[in-house]
């Protein structure tokens, strides 16, 4: 399973770096009506499966947490609620929801990590369950804290493209017509 839920790591923080991509670039209205239903479903999607990764490592593998695990299990699964309620009401603001507990879950991933790449330092953790300790080491470098970060970057992009997105579609009962000025918008 390990190695199952590293790749799904993997393929997440691609997810991250191709939503951060095509939330760069100029011609995002073409991306509006194609990839903007998705964008909930997926970061829900990339949610639930943290959640339940983390929960199968804990209940089924019987790791104990460490305080930096809890912490970002308080950021990551009510993710899985606030983008669920968001995507079932079609609230395209879900990304502005999201990206706090997306962003600290983020930070707490990345230190996290680095606690365990460089387990010398010293660390508040409990003695039973310490901070610096790696429980699942798969292709040497991905681990928990790895993949729980990889799952924060994704949503986290996936969230900004989408709020990227829904900045540049027009209101809806407007039609914006584009004249030969590109400063200027006539709305009929």
């Amino acid at each position: 399973m390990s190695v199952f839920f590293a790749l799904l790591a993997l393929v997440a923080a691609v997810v991250g770096v191709v939503a951060l991509l095509l939330s760069v670039r100029q011609d995002r209205r073409t991306l509006v009506g194609d990839l903007m239903p998705l964008l909930g479903p997926l970061a829900w999607a990339i949610a639930a499966t943290a959640m339940v990764g983390s929960l199968y490592y804990s209940e089924s593998q019987n790791f104990t947490p460490c305080l930096y695990c809890w912490y970002q299990r308080i950021c990551m699964y009510p993710l899985v609620a606030v983008i669920g309620v968001g995507w079932l009401r079609k609230d395209e603001q879900w990304g502005w929801y999201a990206l706090p507990l997306s962003l600290v879950g983020l930070g707490l991933s990345l230190y996290h990590y680095q606690l365990q790449m460089f387990p010398d330092q010293s660390s508040s953790c409990d003695i039973t369950a310490p901070c610096n300790a790696q429980w699942v080491d798969t292709f040497g470098f991905v681990s928990i804290p790895f993949m729980a970060g990889c799952g924060f970057f994704a949503i986290t992009g996936l969230a900004i493209l989408s709020l990227r997105c829904r900045a540049d579609s027009p209101s809806p009962g407007t039609n914006a017509v584009q004249t030969n000025s590109p400063d200027v918008e006539a709305t009929l």
